[in-house]
């Protein structure tokens, strides 16, 4: 059985835009790995914008940002 990736939260990547921090206002998705490596090892916010937060350090960490692409496209 293959896994598919949620589309709610790869929409939600390319939309949502981080609420704090060094980094207010910008897409989740245009997060700087350091920045979501750094955030991983001091623990991440619990609830919707951790498990984002999660998502897309996974993505980066695995080169799967091109995923992301189509749908950046079209947030624009």
């Amino acid at each position: 059985m293959e896994i598919q990736p949620d589309a709610i939260i790869f929409s939600e990547l390319v939309t949502i835009k981080m609420p704090f921090g060094k980094y207010k206002s910008r897409r989740i998705c245009d997060l700087p790995e350091p920045y979501l490596v750094w955030f991983k090892q001091q623990g991440l916010p619990k609830g919707k914008l951790g498990v984002l937060l999660e998502s897309m350090y996974e993505i980066k960490l695995n080169g799967l940002e091109y995923l992301l692409d189509p749908l950046k496209k079209d947030n624009n």
